[in-house]
């Protein structure tokens, strides 16, 4: 673990017993400002007979119930949050693909308890103050552009806000300015390494330094896809918009062992997915986070989707949350079998012949559901190779997951490009009644 006096921030130097306390009280002062202050709330915790004041030890946040996406959107758009409008300083909304968007305010403490995060959690993964930081998340409704925007500089560092698209542009302000630090989705960095290869400059010849990735799942071999071909240190960072936005969770670059949670403002559970039940530490569930200092809008119990699990504490106290490995909600049943597409991801990265690109397209066979792995050739494979990589792919899906799929291997840079989070999962198949 880093030495207590190597760090800056005073939470980071709490003791185990120190950070329990500080959690409990802040647990029970969030839990009655969500219950006086937000109807949803208080008939939610009445109806499972439950009061702020039953919560005498971190455990007994078990007994309070869930808070879903379902609920946030029912109460669309202000009806979550906590304070008068006066205080509401900024709003942030999800992008609303699958329903109402749910949208989320901050009070002027609330934003600058996110930056001091997203700076801790910048700091964690290499950047120092007078560092330059590339900005290519989106900005707008989306949290990620603004709050690593706000985090960066709360650091010290000087930010190029790039946002997401205009990718060639994004390799020329690279190359120019020489930003040592970039955060970004893994899915987009991996285009703007194709774009440096497409004008020819050698991605490791850049000033970039570490990268901070985040706002979808990735895999180890996408890591070492990115820290070979960048000769970067790629971290991850965790954050959803309900919760706060990037800065809940940060990876520590001395170790790359899962990402540290900063449990003085947020605290984890895991639970089954099914039973809701919490489960014991280091057993793989869905995530679940209740904020402790959130003003304009707490959150009790929030169900993520997130599946991972959670570990004790290595280069800090905070415990560690691994990799998500998948959403919930993600999962293809496919025949009977659970697939996750950052299973299919470590197939497709370690295939020879093929880019880190890929698709899984869902379709119907008659009565069958049929899935097929569109991936991305490299621009030296031959046909030859692409024949190979598919029979490949076929076959590691078979041995790895168990269910037989398909596999075509399309041309380079044909497959649909996102600057956010990339859509992995493009479903045809006929709905029956």
């Amino acid at each position: 673990m880093t030495q207590a006096a190597d760090l800056p921030d005073p939470a980071e130097r709490l003791d185990l017993d120190g950070l329990r306390a500080l959690q409990l009280e802040r647990l029970r002062n969030s839990l009655r400002h969500a219950y006086e202050n937000v109807p949803f709330y208080r008939e939610s915790f009445d109806q499972a007979g439950v009061h702020p004041d039953d919560c005498r030890s971190l455990s007994d946040l078990s007994r309070f119930p869930f808070t879903t996406k379902a609920d946030l959107r029912a109460n669309y758009p202000y009806g979550m949050f906590a304070v008068p409008q006066e205080r509401i300083r900024r709003l942030h909304a999800s992008s609303g693909t699958t329903g109402r968007p749910t949208v989320v305010g901050y009070t002027e403490n609330d934003l600058s308890m996110w930056a001091d995060m997203v700076a801790r959690s910048l700091r964690a993964a290499g950047a120092r103050p007078g560092d330059i930081a590339h900005i290519a998340y989106g900005y707008g409704l989306f949290t990620g552009g603004l709050g690593a925007h706000y985090g960066a500089e709360r650091l010290g560092c000087t930010v190029i806000p790039a946002s997401g698209g205009m990718t060639s542009r994004q390799v020329t302000l690279i190359q120019d300015l020489k930003p040592s630090v970039i955060m970004v989705t893994p899915s987009y960095m991996l285009t703007l390494l194709d774009e440096f290869e497409r004008q020819g400059v050698d991605p490791r010849s850049t000033s970039l330094r570490v990268g901070v990735f985040g706002a979808e799942p990735w895999t180890q071999d996408m890591r070492r896809e990115i820290e070979e071909r960048f000769a970067i240190d790629a971290v991850d960072i965790y954050g959803l918009s309900e919760v706060i936005g990037p800065g809940v969770a940060q990876e520590c670059v001395e170790t790359k062992d899962g990402l540290h949670i900063w449990e003085d403002h947020f605290f984890p559970e895991v639970v089954d997915p099914i039973t809701g039940e919490v489960l014991p530490e280091g057993e793989q569930g869905e995530l679940v986070f209740t904020s402790l200092t959130k003003e304009a809008m707490p959150i009790v119990r929030y169900r993520t989707r997130d599946l991972t699990r959670l570990l004790p504490g290595t280069a800090r106290v905070f415990r560690r949350m691994e990799k998500v490995t998948g959403r919930s909600d993600d999962m293809v049943i496919l025949r009977g079998v659970n697939l996750f597409p950052t299973q299919i991801e470590e197939i497709v990265l370690r295939t020879p012949g093929v880019a880190p690109h890929f698709q899984l397209r869902l379709t119907t066979n008659g009565r069958m559901d049929a899935l097929t792995v569109r991936a991305e050739a490299r621009p030296d494979a031959d046909a030859a190779t692409r024949e190979t990589a598919a029979r490949s792919i076929v076959q590691a899906v078979k041995d790895g997951i168990g269910v037989s799929v398909a596999a075509e291997i399309v041309a380079p840079e044909s497959l649909e490009r996102s600057v956010g989070k990339i859509r992995r999962i493009v479903d045809l198949r006929e709905r029956r009644d």
